[in-house]
């Protein structure tokens, strides 16, 4: 079985050399990128499985990376680590509303971020062999295919978008609190704020434009997708 490829984007020599070696070490094929420009570019020719991305870098920072990476269909599904020396919330927030799969702030072990990329590719893995479709109110989630369509419309969704949308179609009416959601869409292991995933709603909600109504907000909850039986109800 072929390794899974690894792109490192950090220009802190000595930290791209321990990243590199600890990746390595732990059966993964790496790919080192000093600047953000040469960081699109490896990721557009290699098509890495997974980006570790810093988000202080030269000539392109890496929220315009991410940002370009989930606007191009042939780089879209890279799983992409945002790490970064910033902590601030908002500076989370801002990661994951350009499509951030997940976040670690320096300085970190190196033992924690072997585990969280473990744990992104475990999620990435139980999406794209599970098989199933699941359908409701013109919206279609193809879990073997990783696809999304909202009526005809194929939708361009990030990973953790996908999940989202997927756990909640998948029980209609049901109330997901935004931890419950952190659970079951993003992982446990998943170090997520709970504003984040307001974050995410609210991209996925615009992605699916006409559709987006069937994203309930429940006050004080979370969210829920629209119960089919209760829309019919009110007509």
């Amino acid at each position: 079985m072929a390794k899974p490829v690894i792109l490192i984007v950090e220009d802190d020599r000595s930290l791209a050399d321990v990243l590199d070696y600890n990746l390595r070490q732990d059966g993964y094929e790496t790919i080192v990128a000093r600047d953000g420009q040469e960081g699109l570019t490896q990721a557009r020719l290699k098509a890495p499985k997974l980006v570790v991305l810093d988000l202080m870098l030269p000539l392109v920072n890496g929220l315009e990376i991410c940002r370009r990476l989930r606007a191009d269909p042939a780089t879209q599904e890279m799983l992409i680590l945002m790490l970064t020396a910033k902590s601030e919330e908002t500076d989370q927030v801002a990661g994951f509303s350009v499509g951030a799969d997940d976040y670690v702030t320096k300085p970190f072990s190196v033992k924690v971020l072997l585990e969280r990329i473990r744990a992104l590719l475990r999620r990435r893995h139980g999406a794209a062999v599970a098989g199933d479709t699941l359908v409701s109110q013109g919206i279609m989630v193809d879990r073997q295919r990783h696809r999304v369509t909202a009526g005809e419309e194929l939708l361009d969704l990030t990973p953790s978008e996908f999940s989202l949308l997927e756990s909640l179609i998948r029980q209609p009416g049901r109330v997901f609190s935004r931890a419950e959601l952190i659970d079951s869409a993003l992982g446990g292991d998943s170090l997520v704020l709970e504003r984040t995933i307001d974050v995410h709603i609210r991209a996925l909600r615009k992605k699916l434009n006409g559709y987006a109504d069937l994203i309930e907000t429940v006050r004080g909850v979370g969210y829920r997708f629209r119960d089919p039986a209760s829309a019919m109800s009110t007509v």
